[in-house]
């Protein structure tokens, strides 16, 4: 299975633009496995997130997204950027069939476990149990991400922060998928000095 030919092409250029517009500001980006199978997992702020994890690694991020995004121009733009689409009124299931697909040939699949940007007060959203459940089905192991700050123009105002691989362990996800939201959730309280 080859990655997708636009995204390798529009890469370069979006990682330049992105840069000098944000400055985002990345650390542990070596927990990201050079190769194999591999899921990222972590906070969604803005719609702007998936730019961030996609251009802090060098590996091509293929993201479960609503799939809403595939309609109008979309449909001829996004599955050549290797967008994975859930159809949330089916539960996702073949959205977790194709991100199965993906990890087996030793791809990288990133997703928002919140299933959507975080628009309420609280710092975060709960989990859904997806990550965990593709993690286990393929015996793919996480790398959670905190994305904090606000994305300001010219501003060096977002950060994103990679941490160490976690294992999950088959027949307890819902363990795990508590065990990766309070991964997330205690350091990006650390981030932004809530106690």
């Amino acid at each position: 299975m080859k990655e997708p030919l636009l995204y390798k092409i529009v890469k370069p250029p979006l990682k330049a633009l992105f840069t000098l517009v944000f400055r985002p500001t990345v650390e542990g980006k070596e927990n990201i496995p050079a190769e194999g199978k591999i899921i990222l997992a972590g906070n969604h702020t803005s719609v702007f997130d998936c730019f961030t994890v996609a251009l802090s690694t060098k590996r091509c991020v293929h993201f479960i997204a609503k799939a809403e995004l595939m309609k109008g121009i979309g449909k001829y733009i996004f599955p050549g950027l290797g967008i994975i689409p859930v159809d949330r009124s089916t539960n996702g299931k073949q959205a977790v069939v194709t991100a199965e697909e993906y990890l087996n040939d030793g791809k990288l699949v990133a997703i928002f476990p919140e299933g959507t940007t975080n628009k309420t007060d609280d710092i975060m959203m709960p989990f859904k149990g997806g990550a965990v459940k593709i993690a286990s089905d393929t015996g793919c192991d996480i790398v959670p991400f905190v994305i904090s700050g606000k994305y300001k123009y010219f501003k060096k105002s977002i950060k994103i922060k990679f941490m160490p691989v976690m294992k999950v362990e088959r027949g307890s996800l819902k363990a795990a998928n508590k065990n990766l939201y309070e991964t997330v959730r205690n350091e990006l309280e650390k981030e932004y000095g809530v106690k």
